[in-house]
């Protein structure tokens, strides 16, 4: 269904016009209706000449509510701009017009209003004015109806042209709810309102509201006083919230599906300026409109039309979504813009790679794109930020896409760390995968993805070694061993290691070869007086103490009780008090 909104001076006739066409007042407010001035948001809905039902937004004009307009003219698919003929163009109707261009609305129509209280020339000079001025936007060549709000001439006109303005899109599989009020209501809990976008809801989705990350289920749908069991975008409507308190909720947030937004507080973007301003100084005072948002952003960094921005609040944001710059100081709006990445790396590095997206692209293409500036993140958050998109040329490793130019150059990377490995270490097997993920900054599945399509690297158990590498005593290494192996065999009351005579790496290689046993510190046999010992202790009685195994082994105390520390920890004993029993 679309939605059609109102923009244009205050005092225009745009309230007037909307009841005209619905038959209901869109002024909420008893102050807005005391004033005759809209303040805040105002909807309705009627059927147009086809039968095609929409929704409108009535926004308002005054200046001071410049902010409350905002909220409400971003879910628009259809500009009503209006004009009142007896006043012609207004500072609000160029303020109005630039947030419309600026937020890329294309379609309008404008609405000529206060005709019955003009003569005819003043209306065609009023036409030709809103004509020139429209040139050079997105309104260009918009058709301008002339009519009465009062008495209903030239109504039936402008609402055939907006029959032809609609269409019926494909609702997407991506709701989200910029939501403008929260409020109880007796015996049914938490209501929220705003303009659905992107997708469908349905009664007992679950639903998520962001940034806070609050789950809650729909309890009820309507829109237009109706209840409905799904809807689709293009509407308003009213959500009934089971699992949610209404103070947890308010304008500004957004409900979507779980899982499928990600917040974020800083974010590249393309930006444009207003005509009526020379440009956008970076150090000025802005607020940022997105949504139903209104947040204080700071330019962090530019380079021409791109910059990168930072919010002081996280918000749920898409590759293409739009919004407006508002200089705080002069209370003016000042540019728009467009999101080109929601999650960008370092600020040069940002400026440089938003300049690979496109954001009118497939979703698909803008993921790929997402992917070739970050070079690894998470699936779900690239999917997040392209509106759903996948990235089609990525490695998936786990929960992670990664670039596959990426793989390639940690593939490189790994091979010298492991060479500088067998260099340092020539008698271990190479780099502890562990130790390679730490050195390449990345997580142990992506090292473990490198060595996988890496084909000079290869695993051997915990290790990454270079294809082929061997592990090979030098003659003298040999020597040394056979001699450390004789003295070992001699006597279970073995030499400390350190007298052995061997290289450390030596005994690491033996260790790990199964040809020598730790028992303790400086403490080592061989595998065979291990199996001697066993067969001693395995000799006593179920339960026994360090004397009666130190007895039994022919040993000291100084071997013993490293032996049967060693035994508890290998599980072949369990200890209690100062005794043992064999497991």
């Amino acid at each position: 269904m679309p939605l059609i909104g109102t923009a244009g001076h205050v005092d225009h006739g745009k309230s007037t016009l909307i009841e005209r066409i619905t038959g209901r007042d869109p002024d909420r407010w008893e102050e807005e209706k005391r004033r005759g001035l809209t303040i805040d948001l105002g909807f309705s809905w009627a059927s147009l000449p086809g039968g095609t039902e929409v929704s409108f937004v009535d926004v308002p004009g005054h200046e001071r509510y410049l902010k409350n307009m905002l909220a409400g003219i971003e879910a628009i698919d259809v500009a009503l701009f209006v004009v009142a003929a007896d006043e012609g163009w207004m500072p609000q109707s160029e303020e109005h017009l630039a947030v419309l261009d600026l937020l890329g609305v294309n379609r309008a129509v404008v609405a000529l209003t206060k005709i019955d209280s003009v003569d005819e020339d003043l209306v065609e000079l009023a036409t030709a004015e809103v004509t020139s001025e429209l040139e050079g936007t997105t309104l260009a060549g918009a058709p301008i109806v002339p009519l009465s709000g009062v008495t209903g001439e030239g109504v039936e006109t402008l609402l055939e042209i907006l029959e032809g303005l609609v269409d019926q899109e494909d609702p997407g599989e991506r709701p989200r709810l910029w939501i403008d009020r929260s409020f109880p209501v007796a015996g049914a809990g938490t209501v929220v309102t705003g303009s659905l976008l992107g997708g469908r809801l349905s009664v007992d989705d679950p639903v998520e509201v962001y940034p806070g990350g609050t789950r809650a289920r729909i309890r009820g749908l309507q829109s237009h006083e109706r209840s409905h069991e799904t809807l689709g975008p293009g509407r308003r409507v009213a959500v009934n919230l089971a699992g949610v308190d209404h103070d947890e909720v308010a304008r500004g947030d957004m409900m979507g599906l779980p899982g499928q937004w990600e917040a974020s507080s800083r974010f590249t973007a393309s930006l444009r300026h207003a005509r009526f301003v020379d440009g956008i100084e970076p150090r000025g005072a802005y607020q940022l409109h997105m949504g139903t948002s209104a947040l204080n952003v700071d330019l962090v960094g530019m380079d021409e039309d791109l910059a990168v921005l930072r919010i002081d609040r996280p918000l749920p944001m898409a590759v293409g979504d739009r919004f407006i710059l508002r200089d705080t100081g002069r209370h003016l709006v000042v540019a728009g813009g467009i999101v080109l990445d929601p999650g960008p790396r370092a600020t040069k590095r940002a400026l440089r790679d938003a300049r690979l997206i496109d954001p009118g692209a497939p979703p698909n293409e803008v993921a790929d794109r997402l992917l070739e500036s970050r070079r690894v993140d998470r699936l779900s958050r690239i999917e997040a930020h392209a509106a759903g998109g996948r990235p089609e040329h990525a490695v998936i490793v786990g929960d992670r896409a990664v670039l596959p130019e990426l793989l390639d150059e940690l593939g490189k990377r790994a091979i010298v760390l492991v060479d500088d490995e067998h260099r340092s270490h020539p008698l271990r097997p190479g780099l502890p995968l562990a130790t390679l993920a730490e050195r390449l900054r990345v997580d142990a599945a992506i090292a473990e993805q490198v060595v996988e399509v890496t084909s000079d690297l290869e695993r051997l158990g915990p290790d990454v070694t270079r294809t082929g590498h061997g592990v090979r005593l030098t003659p003298e290494q040999m020597a040394a061993w056979e001699n450390a192996r004789d003295r070992l065999a001699t006597d279970l009351a073995v030499p400390h290691e350190d007298d052995l005579g061997l290289d450390p790496e030596v005994i690491h290689l033996m260790l790990r070869d199964g040809e020598l046993v730790r028992v303790g510190p400086g403490l080592v046999y061989l595998p065979e007086q291990i199996e001697t010992l066993r067969s001693r202790m395995a000799s006593l009685d179920d339960e026994f103490t360090v004397a009666q195994f130190r007895d039994a082994a022919g040993l000291s105390r100084k071997y013993a009780v490293p032996f049967l520390e060693w035994a508890d920890r290998e599980g072949l004993t369990v200890r209690r008090g100062d005794s043992r029993r064999i497991r």
